[in-house]
């Protein structure tokens, strides 16, 4: 390829983590541009120079098979662009399992790409109220919230799909295939020096399948990003975690002028679009606050069949027309009906399906997802090829432009986050900005 070689190439396993990486890097001052799919050369040299390349994925909803199928072009892009560290994504919270968004799986297939045969995970995002210390990963219920250990959080601990039962990331990941993966407390990071020493010494005898890093605070990810930098500048790297590893890694990489970050972000230019398909505590808290939506429930029955969905997206587009705000929200499924055996993600690509009918119809100011299965499915069965970033609604929750080419959706704004993510009045600042 005759793309210059970019820092950071990242996959991201959900499309709202996809995001929320993407607004760290642009923040951070790096050129950065998120791909719905992998890019070709034709999209790379149409992009032109960056020093953060990301791949929205859905990793995080599949099995193994499929993640390696999915995973493996990923691996061979990263070594014809020649990036030196190659980035995993994952979920803040490490929510996944042996036969769903296995880490070990993409592990597996992504070190095969890089130089170092170890992948460091980075264990925390501390201002996403996630720590992790001796191993041990905590989450915050909310923007603010209490903070838990994982195995005990009120949402992750009961996820529909892959429920955290276990806080000790390397008993977690020894599940999934990673049966060697040494800890770097915290403790470690008392100097620059003594942490490249218990780097080094942690490396010295066989390498393990992954070094674990734990995160208290921004400044161990700071101390972290030195170390893994220099590493990666002496061989490829791969580098596993939320969007922390970014964050960590990009003071070495911005230049002495990074473009500024927008400190607020103006209302609306027409009626707002969100599509709610989280059933998490935090989203039902958002959609409650949601005062200037009217607010339109999904039946999981009628989202499923075509029919259904045609008259849901065909209402719902008459009343964005008419001028008003949309909030469609997905109900929790009645486990003694045949919606209640469908598959959290047969509802995720419903609500995809939803979304791309209604935008056939009308053009929202605005679009909001909420939730990460539904993010990623329902930006999939849209017409566009890529995203950049022009602010933040709040914490998790990047404000986006979609890239679509002549498509009627390109240069629209949108909204990605996960269930557990943004702030309480999240979808109010979407319609009315903030700042």
């Amino acid at each position: 390829m005759s793309v210059a070689a970019p820092a950071i190439l990242y996959y991201a396993d959900d499309f709202t983590g996809a995001t929320d990486t993407l607004a760290i890097a642009t923040r951070a001052g790096l050129r950065t541009l998120l791909f719905l799919k992998q890019p070709n050369a034709a999209r790379l040299d149409e992009a032109g120079p960056l020093d953060c390349i990301g791949i929205a994925g859905a990793a995080r909803a599949m099995g193994p098979q499929e993640m390696r199928a999915e995973l493996a072009p990923v691996a061979e892009l990263f070594k014809a662009l020649g990036a030196r560290v190659l980035h995993y994504k994952t979920c803040s919270t490490f929510d996944s399992a042996p036969l769903v968004g296995s880490i070990g799986v993409a592990v597996d297939v992504l070190r095969r790409a890089v130089a170092q045969p170890w992948a460091a995970i980075v264990g925390g995002q501390p201002a996403l109220g996630r720590y992790c210390l001796f191993g041990h990963l905590f989450a915050s219920a909310g923007a603010g919230g209490e903070v838990h250990r994982i195995d005990r959080h009120p949402t992750m601990s009961r996820h529909p799909v892959t429920p955290m039962h276990e806080a000790d990331l390397r008993r977690h990941l020894a599940l999934q295939g990673l049966a060697q993966v040494r800890l770097l407390p915290y403790t470690a990071y008392v100097t620059p020096a003594r942490l490249r020493g218990e780097l080094q010494a942690r490396l010295a005898s066989t390498p393990p399948d992954a070094l674990l890093f734990d995160v208290a605070d921004d400044e161990q990810l700071d101390a972290i990003g030195a170390a893994l930098w220099e590493r990666a500048c002496q061989a490829s790297l791969l580098a596993v975690g939320p969007s922390s590893v970014v964050q960590a890694l990009a003071p070495r990489l911005a230049g002495p002028s990074p473009a500024p970050w927008p400190s607020r972000i103006g209302p609306a230019p027409g009626p707002v679009f969100v599509l709610a398909g989280s059933l998490s505590p935090v989203t039902e808290q958002q959609i409650r606050a949601a005062r200037s939506y009217e607010l339109m429930w999904l039946a999981p029955q009628q989202l499923m069949q075509p029919a259904g969905c045609a008259a849901l997206a065909q209402q719902m587009a008459q009343r964005l027309a008419s001028g008003c705000h949309v909030l469609a929200c997905l109900r929790r499924p009645d486990p003694s009906s045949d919606a209640g055996q469908v598959s959290a993600r047969e509802l995720a690509q419903a609500g995809g399906a939803l979304l791309a009918r209604v935008l056939d119809q009308v053009r929202p100011g605005r679009i909001g997802i909420a939730g990460g299965d539904t993010s990623s499915h329902a930006v999939q069965a849209l017409d566009a090829w890529g995203l950049s970033c022009v602010g933040s609604v709040g914490p998790g929750s990047a404000l986006c432009r979609l890239h679509a080419g002549a498509a009627p959706l390109d240069d629209m704004e949108i909204m990605l986050k996960g269930g557990q993510m943004g702030s309480e009045d999240v979808f109010e600042r979407l319609v009315h900005g903030h700042g």
